[in-house]
């Protein structure tokens, strides 16, 4: 039996380094927001102590500087399937189901991640990743010509296909197949100028929605964004301007708080980028797309299902508050209603909002903790609360980022219902749940806990 295979982690981590190198040369900002994000980031650990030791227990010091999110947007129920496929081969599943139709953006989505603790603290990469519906799409012309130009397409290598099937007979890849396959894996993520549509195809598809034009216009899903973590968003908003960034109005996501909750993201708006389109005669003609932008997120605490649900109604409470007073700002707005939501760990924690990992104090090395002390030892400080960090993502803030950079003009309204069976057939397995990944992550952190005692 082989045992000389490269982790999946390993590949994962190569395959981010090697996809963000590639990412940099194809929008060299990219490379700018990166470097800003590490200065700030140092600056932050430089002087928080506390967070510097959060991070420290919670493994999550050392990936920050690498950690990554992605976002790709496929055509096909096809390709769903064997990007599934492809991101196994580097320890990534499928978590969640987003709807973004409820925004107006026509389509659902996932996101391709590691699970386990173990596992990200090697390397958290994710991938957002999107399906177009294009049976939401009213003009029946259109929608046929769109799958036409879909199923034309083959947006895997056939060298990534042998070895993820290679992968998939034998449990893993040698050090050769490994490298072999993250430059073959690449290819499906690439920028293509040349778009395998007509002008004028290209213009009835942006009239509809940019995004249908995005996906459908070109030989592959490039890919959209790569977006580091940084540890004060606010701070890197109002660099981004003085780094020649155009960023966008607000940050996505809650408020600035003492203790950051789920996730807050913010982009620079996306870019022009010259675009050949193919003619009647096999020829090409020069144009334009813009896609592809620039963003940074940063992460807080997951919460319970009680605590979203929390969230989701201050959100909405937001929402109506911004709109109806004129003289106050969605930012304002915001801070006013959020004052609901407690802000410090311990009430999080014995009000079952948030997850969190268990871990003794220094001082009570020699305490017994046993689930009946369990209060009063976290209470007094022999027991330290170490929040579980939320690796996923928000449908809100998602349709938010991509609304701003693709624009809220639609030739037609695209709002629908979710459908997540008939996601979950195309992809050829249900998506895991983000809440019980984080209860297990919290309950396995109890009972190590408990029985150290």
């Amino acid at each position: 039996m082989q045992t000389n295979f490269v982790s999946p982690n390993e590949i994962r981590a190569q395959f981010a380094r090697a996809m963000s190198v590639m990412y940099s040369q194809e929008v060299p900002a990219y490379s700018t927001l990166v470097t800003m994000v590490k200065s700030i980031n140092d600056e932050v650990l430089k002087h928080d102590d506390v967070l510097r030791q959060q991070l420290t227990n919670a493994d999550n010091l050392a990936r920050i500087s690498e950690e990554r999110h992605g976002a790709i947007r496929l055509g096909t129920e096809k390709e769903l399937f064997n990007i599934r496929r492809l991101f196994a081969v580097m320890g990534m599943q499928p978590v969640s189901y987003y709807d973004l139709s409820v925004a107006g953006i026509p389509v659902h989505s996932t996101a391709f991640r590691p699970v386990s603790r173990a596992d990200l603290a090697a390397n958290p990469f994710r991938v957002f990743t999107s399906l177009l519906r294009l049976e939401l799409v009213e003009d029946n012309a259109l929608r046929e010509a769109a799958n036409a130009m879909l199923a034309k397409r083959e947006i895997f290598t056939p060298e990534a296909l042998q070895l993820i099937e290679s992968f998939e007979q034998r449990g893993g890849l040698t050090a050769a197949e490994a490298d072999a396959f993250i430059a073959a894996a690449l290819e499906t993520f690439r920028w293509h100028q040349n778009a395998t549509v007509t002008t004028a195809l290209y213009e009835q598809l942006h009239e509809t929605h940019r995004l249908v034009a995005d996906v459908v216009s070109f030989k592959g899903p490039h890919i959209n964004h790569l977006t580091p973590r940084t540890l004060d968003i606010d701070l890197a908003h109002r660099q981004m301007a003085a780094h020649g960034m155009q960023a966008k109005a607000t940050i996505e996501g809650p408020p600035r708080r003492q203790c950051p909750i789920l996730l807050r993201q913010t982009s620079f708006k996306a870019i022009e980028e010259a675009v050949n389109f193919a003619d009647d005669k096999g020829h090409y003609v020069a144009g334009a797309h813009t896609a592809r932008f620039g963003e940074i997120e940063q992460r807080g605490i997951a919460l319970t299902p009680k605590g979203r649900a929390l969230y989701d109604q201050l959100i909405h409470q937001t929402r109506e508050l911004a709109s109806q007073a004129a003289d106050l700002t969605y930012e304002a707005a915001l801070e006013q209603v959020f004052v609901d939501f407690p802000d410090d760990y311990l009430t999080l924690h014995n009000d079952g909002l948030a997850y969190f990992e268990y871990h003794r104090a220094a001082v009570a090395i020699d305490a017994a903790v046993t689930k009946e002390t369990l209060p009063q030892q976290l209470e007094n400080g022999q027991v330290e609360l170490v929040p579980i960090t939320y690796e996923d993502f928000l449908p809100v803030s998602a349709a938010g980022i991509f609304q701003s950079n693709l624009g809220h003009e639609s030739a037609q309204n695209f709002s629908a219902q979710g459908n997540q069976a008939v996601f979950e057939s195309a992809l050829g397995c249900h998506v895991l749940d983000e809440f019980a990944l984080y209860a297990d992550m919290s309950e396995a952190s109890l009972n190590r806990l408990l029985l150290r005692s």
